[in-house]
């Protein structure tokens, strides 16, 4: 089993060219990376691209890479943007606007049509993964700013700093857009969801 290389010494050895530790790279970052992809685009043959362009644009750009994140974090960023550049560059359907999937509020404040409480029952795992399916067909639906945050935030698991760092905006953008997303997405899920699962 190959050991882990500390940070500095691998960015070190990435700076000098050194084949190894690109290959160390590919080896260790790259699972994680094609998860993520995975998580932007369907095709995987898109993925595997972008998981290249990943790669080369990282080699390219190693130079410049100055420590002020985790090397993990840099290459996630670069993914993230190689991910959203192909989705970009293919002709996907037109959005829905993020307040077209909000909830509507009435004069008085109350929700106009709210959606029954959601329980939480135990689930056989083709339920589960009927939810999962569910929960994911609600994401795509999102707009593409709305959707990013929500799949760094809620299912990479990055904190609002990271978030912000990867989409070059502020902590209170990501904020903002993902309170929304989330409201968006319980307004999807309620026909779903509501008195059922979860």
């Amino acid at each position: 089993m190959e050991r882990e290389r500390d940070e500095p010494t691998l960015l070190a050895e990435l700076r000098r060219g050194d084949p190894a530790a690109f290959e160390y790279l590919v080896r260790h970052f790259g699972p994680q990376l094609l998860a993520v992809i995975r998580r932007y685009l369907g095709c995987e043959d898109f993925c595997q691209d972008v998981l290249q362009e990943t790669y080369l644009a990282a080699f390219r750009g190693i130079e410049r890479f100055e420590g002020g994140s985790k090397l993990g974090t840099w290459l996630h960023r670069i993914a993230v943007n190689a991910a959203l550049m192909k989705l970009r560059s293919k002709k996907r359907r037109p959005e829905v606007a993020i307040e077209d999937l909000l909830p509507k509020y009435s004069v008085d404040g109350h929700r106009e049509h709210p959606g029954p409480a959601w329980s939480e029952t135990g689930e056989s795992e083709a339920e589960s993964r009927e939810r999962q399916l569910l929960v994911r067909s609600a994401i795509d639906q999102l707009p593409a700013a709305y959707r990013v945050v929500v799949l760094l935030r809620d299912i990479d698991g990055l904190d609002t700093q990271e978030t912000a760092t990867i989409l070059e905006t502020s902590d209170s953008v990501v904020k903002t857009r993902l309170h929304r997303a989330r409201q968006a997405l319980r307004e999807l899920l309620d026909r779903h969801f509501g008195a059922a699962t979860l």
